[in-house]
């Protein structure tokens, strides 16, 4: 029986996700160590895991983001490595650097890696230096208002500005004259300054209709990469994505070129451990254009999962122990066409999040479909936190027959007490233009999707 690659892990997250690392980890063999704060004392990855520890009140603040809190945890409860999820501190490298300072793993890219390709203007260099296309604009980033505007009347409006640093949309704003820049820059500013403590904004070409792609990649600490397929993410809301397909179906060639661009980055910046390449594709021109890199497990790696028979999770923590990757790419095939679906508690029209006490609960089941969840009938969803509160996935031959299965999937699922987005996504899958594949990310602001067919 081969050995485990580490004896004990600590999971620096909670919900669903937390869950997800936990059965990869049993799945090799390898102990776990849940944390929680207050109001998570009852939640499913506290029950699983081998052990818990309580880290703190229930603002993220005070627990999933208090550093010392969690390397105390770690250290008492004698783990050898970190895994830290999506969101939180996934893309913190002053985290990943105690981890190491303190003889634990952490498992993720190097600190290298994270501080390079974290920052936005950072990895837009970087990418240009590989030989990536990137957006007309500035690769700087800026802090004063003048700059902004010199940057945006050279390049021609709109404009769209970004903040170097974190993600989720903040910051994000479409800019049509140097009035509206006089105006929002400021904004937006402060608003990636409170977030992220980094005011700095990258002010870039606005591209009115494109399509949002990705390219899931490993690399090794061997300087091997490998690439799984093309994500299709572009039905989004407030820049947050919301259904996930895979793989992208377009111009074989032009997926080919995007997926050798994410792998070349890759080996420039010699990159370990999972991260995911993102693209804009302009539908006009068709042509594509590197936005950044996310150094961690994406929320969306169920559907590539579900096309390439590839556990990510256990990947990744088998490369962190310093193992070489398990496949060339010759090895990656992909078959068949997966979707994924977030589910939030909010409500499905206004998008207002629905805390509260889930009444009752029952998750979808059959051939090729798969549910991540931690939900339970009696499980109270805490206000602290995401909204995201199950993700469905299902894989069929083809995408019709994918967006019939989900929607089955959908009718099946049931979540009572709190409002979701389930009806949402029905819509969006009976929708006549989604079902057409003309999908971009706009098309939930130019589509009613409560009032069209």
């Amino acid at each position: 029986m081969k050995k485990p690659p580490f004896k004990k892990i600590l999971i620096a997250n909670r919900g669903e996700i937390a869950l997800r690392i936990i059965r990869a980890c049993h799945e090799l063999g390898i102990k776990t160590v849940a944390i929680h704060s207050t109001a998570d004392v009852n939640s499913l990855h506290v029950k699983i895991a081998n052990e818990s520890v309580g880290i703190g009140p229930a603002p993220a603040n005070e627990s999933y983001l208090n550093v010392a809190s969690i390397m105390s945890a770690a250290i008492a409860t004698g783990v050898d490595a970190i895994h830290p999820g999506y969101g939180f501190l996934s893309e913190n490298a002053e985290f990943a650097e105690v981890c190491g300072s303190c003889g634990i793993a952490f498992i993720g890219p190097t600190v290298r890696n994270m501080r390079m390709l974290g920052d936005k203007a950072k990895a837009l260099r970087a990418a240009e230096k590989a030989g990536l296309p990137i957006v007309a604009g500035d690769s700087r980033g800026v802090i004063e208002l003048e700059d902004a505007i010199k940057i945006a009347e050279s390049i021609g409006y709109p404009v769209i500005l970004k903040g170097c640093a974190g993600g989720g949309g903040r910051g994000m704003k479409v800019v049509s004259s140097t009035d509206e820049m006089r105006e929002t820059f400021p904004m937006a500013s402060q608003e990636v300054e409170k977030s992220f403590r980094d005011p700095h904004l990258l002010v870039e070409k606005y591209l009115t209709k494109v399509k949002h792609l990705e390219v899931q990649i490993a690399g090794d600490n061997f300087q091997n990469v490998v690439h799984f397929g093309v994500r299709d993410c572009s039905l989004q809301r407030r820049y947050q994505k919301i259904i996930e397909e895979a793989p992208a179906t377009f111009d074989s060639k032009l997926i080919n070129k995007i997926q050798e661009a994410a792998v070349s980055l890759a080996r420039a910046v010699n990159y370990t451990s999972l991260g995911t390449v993102e693209f804009l594709l302009d539908v006009e021109t068709q042509k594509f254009y590197f936005i950044e890199m996310n150094t961690r497990l994406q929320v969306e790696h169920p559907v590539t999962e579900a096309v390439t028979d590839v556990d990510l999770v256990k990947e990744q923590i088998r490369i962190a122990a310093g193992e070489e990757l398990s496949y060339d790419q010759g090895d990656i095939k992909l078959k068949g066409y997966a979707m994924e679906v977030r589910i939030n508690a909010e409500d499905p029209k206004t998008l207002i999040p629905s805390p509260g006490i889930v009444e009752s609960y029952h998750a979808p089941g059959g051939r090729g479909v798969r549910v991540e969840s931690a939900l339970y009938s009696g499980y109270e969803v805490s206000p602290y936190y995401d909204s995201l509160i199950a993700k469905l996935i299902v894989i069929d031959d083809n995408r019709e027959n994918c967006i019939k299965k989900m929607l089955v999937a959908l009718d099946e699922f049931v979540i009572d007490g709190i409002k979701t987005n389930i009806d949402l996504h029905r819509k969006i899958l009976s929708n006549s233009t989604f079902r057409n594949g003309l999908v971009y990310t706009k098309f939930l602001e130019e589509h009613n999707v409560f009032e069209e067919k």
